[in-house]
């Protein structure tokens, strides 16, 4: 089992920062790109921001600028810092990684989302 855990949203004021944090754990022989999504009410998810393993990075053209994609590959872990943050940031982020697992089965998983306000 593979599994993706999403930490680190909340409410925050226009202008404001948030971290969030994606681990993955459970039988995983290797992980390849991460990333995190977003769905916003009435949209479709979008991709955020994408990382490889050797750490080359991809942006929305809507957050170039303001987020940052980074990993830990020694913890398994992906992070987004959301700074400058915008009302139209608002939405469920979610995380994704594509896993070969102990299995050597290579899937793209999901993560369960965290839902991102911004709001005075």
């Amino acid at each position: 089992q593979v599994q993706l855990v999403e930490s680190g949203g909340g409410l925050v004021q226009p202008g404001g920062s948030l971290r969030l944090s994606c681990a993955a754990s459970g039988s995983i022989f290797s992980i390849y790109a991460m990333g995190w999504y977003r769905q916003a009410p009435g949209k479709q998810r979008e991709l955020v921001a994408g990382i490889t393993v050797g750490g080359s990075t991809n942006y929305a053209d809507s957050v170039k600028g303001r987020f940052t994609i980074s990993r830990d590959n020694a913890k398994n872990t992906v992070y987004l810092q959301m700074n400058s943050l915008k009302p139209e940031d608002t939405a469920i982020y979610y995380c994704n990684a594509d896993i070969r697992n102990s299995g050597l089965l290579k899937n793209a998983y999901w993560g369960q989302g965290t839902q991102v306000t911004v709001s005075s």
